[in-house]
């Protein structure tokens, strides 16, 4: 019974989802008010139900600041450089120009910024290219295909803080499955270029495998020899280069200038960034001390500043500023509300729970529990951060108690529920409230199901052949 009450929120969540009987902000609000009695059951004794609520409600307010700033700091940046004298214009949809928006420019971004930001930035190519509906949502998601190295990769440093091994081991056992993972994804994005009516050609298919395994061996040889951090701007970004080189090289003097227009809010985003980043110790909000603190040199504060400046050069500022600010109201409540949602289960014992009695439930088959219960867990949390936070700790009890080498069961999980989180309950909503069609996320995730199928199988395959 207690089993039963405390899986009642994600049941909710979703089938409301799932069968489209409500969007994200419905079901969120029924998802929480059943978070409620899974809560209670799930807490020890002596702890009272309403200072909880009230505690993780504040812990999760401060987390959801961080992302939030991300997605209105991704629309002002945005709204800065749309319509710019040489900045990208709207672009035909051949299959060409959507595999570099959403699998290589997509994944830049999000290695950069994190926080589904490529998501964004996918989505408004897209966008431009006259594709909508569930396709262009479902291409837009592929662009969060490394979360474990977006933003620079603070949720595989969590996760390797919580668990207490090195987060470069970690991040370089979890590139084998993403690997594979990303190979995969290249029959998927051809099926949903279909789906948007843009058919993939045989030789295209052959150029497009051929650079995302430029990206797979970029993301797995450069554990060897550079920090985590950076692998994803490298693994992405040399790739993106080439492709718009082909795509436009520049033939004269003007078309340099033109290229540069293009390039620089990105190249400025881009240091800003990095040198962000390189600042030892930065000045940090930090209220409680279990959880990230919040540095100055975070990276919504910089792309708020950049995205601000930029603003204050363009043209009707003002204007620009209050549309991004409006189409970044509902996805950011929405957001803020599905990070309550997972800070009150996991905070209360429920997240927890969950996987444990799954795992004792499939016995001597429990280290194979490892990637479906990561990718649950990021489909619910929708972060890395949030999957690792909540149940990495699990995972690697699993595995040690399956007998399995230490880092195997978390580097698993690291891919498993960083892939769920770039396609979960939250971060799908936010894209489909992005889009502002109507797209619900059922829609997108019926189109996404051979790359959850994927996920699965490569997870598995990654659990028998690395024991």
């Amino acid at each position: 019974m207690t089993l039963l009450v405390q899986s009642a929120p994600l049941l909710l969540l979703l089938g409301l989802l799932v069968s489209g009987r409500a969007g994200p902000l419905v079901a969120v609000l029924v998802a929480l008010a059943a978070t409620l009695p899974a809560a209670f059951v799930s807490l020890p004794g002596d702890a009272g139900l309403l200072p909880f609520l009230v505690d993780e409600a504040l812990r999760g307010t401060f987390l959801a600041v961080q992302p939030i700033g991300v997605v209105v700091g991704g629309l002002l940046f945005h709204a800065a450089v749309e319509g710019r004298d040489g900045a990208a214009t709207p672009a035909t949809a051949t299959p060409r120009a959507i595999f570099t928006a959403t699998l290589l420019m997509g994944v830049f971004m999000e290695s950069v910024t994190g926080f589904a930001v490529g998501a964004v930035f996918a989505l408004a190519a897209l966008r431009g290219m006259g594709l909508r509906g569930p396709p262009a949502v479902a291409l837009a998601l592929l662009a969060l295909c490394m979360i474990p190295w977006g933003g620079l990769g603070p949720g595989t440093a969590l996760g390797a803080v919580l668990v207490g091994v090195p987060a470069q081991q970690i991040a370089a056992l979890t590139a084998l499955p993403n690997a594979a993972w990303l190979l995969a994804l290249g029959p998927v994005c051809w099926r949903l270029c279909a789906a948007a009516g843009v058919p993939v050609p045989g030789p295209e298919r052959r150029a497009q495998m051929a650079m995302l395994g430029v990206m797979a061996a970029l993301l797995v040889a450069g554990h060897w020899v550079l920090p985590f951090e950076v692998l994803g701007i490298l693994a992405s970004g040399a790739p993106l280069l080439f492709a718009l080189w082909c795509a436009d090289p520049p033939r004269d003097a003007a078309d340099w200038a033109r290229a540069g227009r293009a390039l620089a809010p990105y190249a400025l985003l881009t240091v800003a960034l990095l040198g962000a980043r390189a600042v030892p110790e930065p000045p940090a909000w930090q209220p409680y001390g279990a959880l990230p603190a919040f540095p100055v040199t975070h990276v919504a504060i910089v792309l708020l500043v950049v995205s601000a400046s930029m603003l204050a050069l363009s043209d009707a500022p003002r204007r620009r500023a209050t549309g991004a600010l409006r189409r970044a109201a509902r996805p950011a409540l929405v957001l803020l509300l599905y990070v309550l949602l997972a800070r009150w289960m996991a905070g209360s014992g429920a997240t927890g729970a969950l996987a444990q009695a799954a795992a004792e439930a499939l016995g001597q088959a429990a280290p194979y529990a490892v990637p479906p219960l990561g990718l649950l867990g990021g489909l619910v949390t929708g972060s890395n951060v949030g999957s690792n936070a909540a149940l990495m700790p699990v995972q690697k009890a699993l595995g040690l108690a399956a007998g399995l080498p230490p880092l195997l069961a978390p580097a698993v999980h690291n891919f498993a529920g960083a892939a769920g989180a770039g396609m979960s309950v939250g971060v799908t909503a936010l894209v489909c409230g992005l889009l502002g069609d109507g797209t619900r996320p059922a829609q997108v995730w019926r189109l996404l199901l051979p790359s959850m199928a994927a996920v699965l199988v490569i997870g598995w395959a990654a659990m028998a052949l690395l024991r």
